[in-house]
């Protein structure tokens, strides 16, 4: 189960050679070296990994414009906080952004068994939690929470959260319900 995700691709994989070559033809042309490490727009986005996202084109963003933050479902993790903190802190952002999408590889994944057939393959059970879920806007509005617990973020105002519509391109807007 756990490999089949990736045996349903075609079999082009670009070798290291490729990828060097592919950079030696982008740094000939690379005019951005006067980029500030800052974020201009004072933004940081929290986005899930999926290879389907270009989240600077989805949101019509330019280098040096934000700090683009991903991993594995955009879950806002210990690592994710930590990376924020510096963001917010040291570089000045103000605004948080989180992109979630439909289609995730984590939607309705069942995480009892991901866990099972790795420690039945490796003898070990994981420490992390993959954060799986069944309703990418409830997940998104548990994002929101999480960073407006955290007591390391100063910056907790101006935070918004989307799901990203992979088949058709749109951000649906989440909003946060109050209790």
């Amino acid at each position: 189960m756990m490999g089949a995700a990736h045996d349903t691709t075609d079999d082009f994989e670009p070798n290291v050679t490729e990828l060097v070559a592919r950079n030696a033809a982008y740094a000939s042309q690379f005019d951005e070296g006067d980029l500030q490490v800052a974020p201009r727009r004072r933004l940081a986005v929290v986005a899930c990994m999926d290879s389907r996202m270009d989240i600077f084109k989805l949101l019509g963003l330019q280098n040096g414009e934000a700090h683009i933050i991903r991993n594995a479902g955009g879950v806002i993790t210990d690592d994710v906080i930590r990376s924020l903190c510096l963001s917010q802190r040291a570089l000045g952002t103000r605004e948080i952004v989180l992109v979630h999408h439909t289609d995730c590889g984590l939607h309705n994944l069942d995480e009892a068994a991901f866990r099972s057939e790795l420690e039945a393959e490796i003898g070990i059970k994981p420490w992390w939690s993959l954060e799986a879920f069944t309703d990418p806007v409830q997940d998104v509005r548990q994002s929101i929470q999480r960073l407006h617990l955290t007591p390391f973020l100063q910056h907790k105002d101006r935070v918004s959260g989307f799901v990203y519509d992979v088949h058709d391109g749109q951000l649906h807007q989440v909003d946060v319900l109050s209790d």
